[in-house]
């Protein structure tokens, strides 16, 4: 799920690589990793997750990742300024999608400019393809849900600790979702930017390894960047809550706390 910037220059040249730089166009119009497209995910928000508003989200990702150039059978490796919540919000949207090479750059553009690699101003052309992949609903949680198991799974509140308390106040209510667990995703991420060590996110997991568990955000951006550091340490069974406290806070007759 993460790749080394040695190992994305080794393959820059690779016509299989899709790279995809998260950030906005400002950002990337600055300067970018040779080759890599714009896709400002950021924009690309969903807090619907009744039926119809998975089955929409489901549709739009398809056509987002095909206009991208994504398809089924290239390695595609999506980059943040750090290893950051849009580049894993990529991986785990491929992922919920069943694709097989989905990474992030660790450490980000951030890294990858500070070992004097090469950027670029240029940007480069989109190549649409044809991606139809097969969503996995065993690692996409909506509101039902959670409500229907609330007190059969672990729920981890990635965001501040002032909106888990409901001091940041960023829907029509503020607190948390019942039972949920405060662990910042900020702690995810080492002072260089890249992904933390094994041993050190395992210090901050501290859960049953076979628990099943649901991670959520404002927006299913810093829940991502939990699914992937938990997966990372060997976690099997996680979710990303999608509509996440965007959609919790603003059903008023859903539980807080």
């Amino acid at each position: 799920m993460l790749t080394s910037t040695a190992e994305l220059e080794n393959i820059l040249s690779d016509p299989n690589l899709v790279l995809i730089d998260t950030r906005s166009f400002r950002e990337y119009s600055q300067g970018h990793i040779p080759n890599a497209v714009n896709l400002d995910l950021f924009s690309f928000h969903w807090i619907d997750t009744s039926k119809n508003g998975i089955e929409s989200f489901n549709e739009q990702a398809r056509k987002i990742f095909s206009y991208a150039g994504v398809t089924e059978k290239k390695n595609v490796v999506f980059y943040d300024t750090v290893s950051g919540m849009l580049a894993a919000r990529g991986v785990w949207i491929l992922q919920y999608f069943s694709h097989p090479q989905a990474s992030m750059l660790d450490g980000g553009i951030t890294k990858w400019s500070g070992e004097g690699r090469i950027t670029t101003t240029k940007p480069s052309n989109f190549k649409p393809a044809n991606f139809s992949g097969m969503p996995n609903p065993k690692i996409l949680a909506g509101f039902q849900y959670i409500l229907d198991n609330l007190n059969k799974i672990t729920i981890l509140d990635v965001r501040s600790k002032e909106e888990f308390d409901g001091i940041l106040v960023r829907a029509a209510r503020s607190g948390h979702i019942p039972t949920s667990t405060n662990i910042d995703w900020n702690e995810n991420i080492s002072k260089d930017g890249t992904m933390k060590k094994n041993a050190d996110l395992s210090e901050i997991y501290q859960l049953p390894r076979d628990a099943e568990i649901v991670t959520y955000c404002q927006g299913a951006y810093r829940a991502a960047n939990t699914y992937v550091a938990l997966k990372k340490i060997g976690f099997k069974n996680v979710k990303v809550y999608l509509g996440s406290w965007g959609e919790w806070g603003n059903e008023l007759g859903l539980p807080i706390e």
